[in-house]
């Protein structure tokens, strides 16, 4: 009976409830790249939210490390943000933009093979018990709360190990996003150890391969010979505060066609943050606590829960906590060229204080750019916390931003 009531738990049709929620305004709403008039396109702004992959809280799922815990509920918030921004990113390479899931339509193909990337299972390669364990590398152990720079660096290693996407994932530092190392990483050749062996942390490869599919191929280059970019950000905009004078700039990024969204919250409650109408954002809430999903006989998900058919919740931009990640995806070179456009018109030359540097060349004062290659992962995933009194603490290092 509980697993039947999970299964509807996000199934309670609040259509109406989207559309009083939402102001009576003109201004356009943003999200991830598309502006919306509330008024004369209400039924388009929610499918558009609801077509995105919504990663929440998960319980009764098999113990992290064979040891550890069997839900994230309480700490794994900024993982599942983590798992929403890099799923549109995948979205967007394999079905596009544009694209809109309909529970009343079979989706392609594509589609499920990303959405058993992120099943909460050990050998799903972008799961809740892939990420913890890799979080250990970066100093987390399982059970620890993570902020959106230390999630950027556990995706940037776990993509390594997918064989499918073969995603370029560069994660910026010191504020600085240097195009010269973007252009090397994803111009890329010589495998740079994405095939895996079979049962290496996973993937949709195994779900393809039970749906009747056979073995999947490893996604080849653009025809350009461009690893598609998921381009993530971390920054400090602020103290203990945003400083407003990000704010406008922050706003831009949410209009960019390359658009992936923000991770980021308040102390401790982490959001995936989709786009903006006047002076709030508009995000999706992963604390929702729901039962883990099983495959089923032949690769089948029931992927009901993984949509949120809820109001878009929307936040004060100035409550927001100064530590967020921007997310950026570049499926070709010549999306790279335009963001990079776009960021020098819309934020670089328009702000007093810059959210971030955008330079040709790598800066002669850092150490060589070197892509990176897949990681020896050590840990089985055993170390979890015992105590709940580290549960919240998150150290996150980032250069401060002038405020």
């Amino acid at each position: 009976m509980e697993a039947v009531l999970a299964k509807y738990e996000n199934q309670i049709n609040v259509f109406s409830e989207l559309l009083e929620d939402l102001p009576d305004t003109d201004e356009p709403l943003w999200i991830l790249g598309q502006h919306y008039n509330v008024r004369t396109e209400k039924s388009e702004l929610l499918s558009d939210v609801r077509s995105r992959l919504w990663f929440t809280y998960r319980k009764k799922f098999s113990p992290i490390g064979g040891t550890g815990p069997s839900s994230d509920a309480g700490w794994g918030c900024m993982l599942r943000c983590g798992q929403m921004i890099l799923a549109q990113a995948l979205v967007c390479w394999h079905l596009g933009r544009e694209w809109r899931w309909d529970k009343d339509r079979s989706p392609p193909e594509e589609y499920w093979r990303i959405l058993h990337c992120f099943l909460d299972k050990k050998d799903s390669c972008y799961s809740i018990h892939q990420m913890a364990q890799m979080g250990v590398g970066e100093g987390k152990l399982v059970g620890e709360w993570y902020g959106p720079n230390t999630v950027a660096q556990v995706l940037k290693k776990l993509a390594l190990f997918d064989d499918w996407n073969s995603l370029a994932v560069y994660v910026s530092m010191d504020n600085t996003v240097v195009i010269e190392d973007i252009k090397k990483l994803c111009h890329q050749t010589g495998g740079c150890a994405l095939r895996t062996a079979p049962g290496d942390l996973g993937g949709p490869f195994e779900a393809g391969a039970s749906r009747g599919h056979g073995s999947p191929q490893p996604h080849s280059y653009t025809s350009s010979g461009w690893r598609p970019l998921l381009l993530i950000i971390p920054l400090r905009m602020g103290i203990n505060h945003i400083n407003p004078v990000y704010i406008q700039a922050l706003k831009e990024c949410f209009k960019m066609p390359q658009s992936l969204g923000v991770l980021g919250g308040k102390p401790n409650l982490a959001f995936y943050f989709i786009g903006f109408l006047g002076e709030e954002l508009i995000y999706l809430d992963p604390h929702t606590t729901q039962l883990a999903v099983e495959s089923e006989a032949g690769g089948a998900v029931d992927d009901q829960s993984y949509h949120c058919n809820r109001s878009p919740h929307r936040m004060k931009v100035t409550s927001l906590d100064p530590s967020v990640a921007l997310g950026f995806f570049c499926k070709t070179e010549e999306d790279f060229d335009s963001w990079c456009a776009l960021v020098q018109q819309e934020i670089l030359k328009k702000s007093r204080l810059r959210m971030f540097e955008l330079v040709e060349e790598h800066p002669p004062h850092w150490p060589p750019f070197v892509p990176p290659t897949k990681p020896e992962v050590q840990t089985t995933g055993a170390e979890f916390i015992e105590s709940t009194d580290k549960l919240f603490e998150s150290e996150e290092e980032f250069e401060i931003l002038n405020v």
